[in-house]
């Protein structure tokens, strides 16, 4: 599977690059999180993962197109979906669990996507990872956010 560095936009392998990131830096956390952005005519997903460091953090990206999602819960949901399936190549093709998958969705029952904490979290959370929504600090679905842009 294939994502970019977003230092220098360089193509990398992920089965391959992540355990020699780790090799390097054992102590790295591994969060994974995905953001969407619909556009006139496609949306947008970049899906992170974001190795931390004690100080630092390292980023890697992919951003895919699709035809126009125009319904805001399908949209929304694939987000977790597509940080599920890279936390499981990770797992299965790697041996590697991630520290924690971020979810943009938001607790607070004001913003629309608190409607889909309680079911992302809890498929998050059957797959055996640990799961964080906003309010929060949420490195992955930060930089998905900046990379969907």
């Amino acid at each position: 599977m294939k994502f970019r560095r977003l230092t220098d936009n360089k193509l990398v392998n992920l089965e391959n690059y992540v355990p020699s990131v780790l090799k390097k830096s054992p102590n790295s956390l591994i969060y994974i999180g995905c953001d969407s952005q619909t556009t006139r005519n496609k949306t947008i997903y970049a899906t992170a993962v974001v190795f931390r460091y004690t100080n630092g953090a390292h980023i890697l990206y992919k951003r895919e197109s699709y035809p126009i999602i125009h319904e805001l819960w399908p949209r929304l949901w694939k987000e977790v979906e597509k940080s599920i399936e890279i936390a499981e190549y990770l797992r299965v093709n790697c041996g590697i669990m991630a520290t924690r998958i971020d979810l943009d969705y938001n607790e607070d029952p004001k913003y629309p996507s608190n409607k889909l904490v309680k079911a992302a979290v809890g498929y998050v959370e059957s797959l055996g990872y640990k799961a964080k929504t906003k309010p929060g600090l949420l490195l992955a679905t930060y930089a998905a956010d900046g990379c969907c842009r």
